[in-house]
């Protein structure tokens, strides 16, 4: 089963607490953070700030704007005193412990503002963001205090292939990782200087959601998986487990880009998986865009199919990058053409191509 990531919080702070006791006698607060302005006392706390932020976005699904509350462990408020080494331990098994919750309770469709890209995020990314937090500045702690430290790969790949769908994976997740965030160099990758994350795209219409998928579920699906989607009865098709193994493909070979890969069509009425969607690749050099979908067999004959690709058109057709789009359907499959028909595709001409396909454009 396809994990939502509340056990890989727990795990990743677990280890960082583990890290940092043994360093108790230290003075933190004067000792910098590896390449950071920070002192390792103030990392520390940003990472405790972020649990605890990633925890209530989730949990309270805010919209538009980040919960306005921060955390202090120095005693500003209440009238305590300032937190010890001992103390900031405390903090970040409390807050760890409180995101792991958030995540592994959280309803499958829950999601919360935040910025990068899309302007929201899900349970496995905000899961996926608050173990990056930990792992990376753990290292840039360690650096400060002199430590050694390496996360077990499978936290560091869970994050890669949640938030970093770019990223072209390595043999090693945890140096790809570090690479990604500018931390190290990869063999044969120049060195970077800015990076950020990608959470998953979702697009709305009146009953559907159209759910970006990571190459996490992508492997998933392509593998008899179901994503981490409730499927309708017959769910997936067979053309979405093949949209994923393409996506697995193009993430494999660095090229995905995740606006551009599969969406799983989601019923918002009762959060059930109907269908797929998406792109074969990125537009070419002429802003050419291929286009295909899917439905399981109890979904059809009731307009998910236009209505999501409407949207997804709409939505492709607005950017500066795409000048048309393009489908091909079976010539005898007459409900297929006539949802290219009501989105407003029309035939490229009368002759079929090479696999017997008719072709068909829309333009804006």
């Amino acid at each position: 089963m396809l994990s939502t990531g509340g056990d890989e919080v727990t795990e990743a702070v677990a280890g960082l607490v583990a890290l940092l006791r043994p360093a108790l006698d230290r003075d933190w607060a004067k000792t910098g953070a590896g390449p950071l302005e920070w002192s390792c006392r103030r990392t520390a706390e940003h990472i405790a700030s972020d649990l605890i932020a990633y925890a209530g976005q989730l949990a309270g699904q805010a919209k538009s704007a980040y919960v306005p509350f921060l955390i202090s462990i120095d005693g500003r408020e209440g009238g305590l005193a300032p937190a010890d080494n001992a103390g900031i331990l405390d903090v970040l098994t409390t807050t760890g412990a409180l995101l792991g919750a958030a995540v592994r309770t959280a309803p499958r469709n829950a999601r919360g503002f935040h910025p990068y890209p899309f302007r929201s995020a899900n349970r496995e990314g905000f899961a996926a963001m608050g173990i990056a937090e930990v792992l990376l500045h753990a290292y840039d702690i360690a650096q400060g205090l002199d430590l050694a430290y390496e996360p077990p790969a499978h936290l560091a790949e869970f994050v890669l292939t949640r938030i970093f769908p770019e990223v072209r994976p390595g043999p090693d997740p945890w140096q790809t990782l570090l690479w990604a965030t500018g931390r190290a160099d990869l063999p044969g990758r120049p060195r970077l200087t800015e990076w950020h994350w990608t959470n998953n795209h979702v697009l709305d219409t009146t009953r559907l959601r159209l759910e970006g998928v990571s190459p996490a579920a992508a492997a998933d699906l392509s593998t008899g998986g179901t994503g981490g989607f409730d499927w309708i009865e017959g769910g997936p098709f067979d053309g979405t487990r093949e949209a994923a193994g393409m996506v697995g493909k193009a993430y494999e070979a660095g090229v995905h880009r995740p606006e551009f890969g599969l969406y799983v069509l989601v019923r918002r009425e009762d959060d059930r998986a109907v269908g797929g969607i998406g792109f074969h690749g990125v537009p070419d050099e002429d802003g050419k865009a291929e286009i295909g979908y899917d439905l399981a067999e109890a979904a059809r004959g009731n307009g998910y199919a236009t209505e999501a690709l409407r949207k997804l058109a709409e939505w492709a057709l607005a950017r500066d990058d795409v000048r048309s789009l393009f489908a091909t359907v079976e010539p005898h499959n007459t409900p297929s053409q006539a949802v290219i028909a009501r989105a407003g595709f029309t035939k490229v001409s009368e002759e079929l191509d090479e696999e017997g396909l008719q072709a068909y454009e829309l333009r804006p």
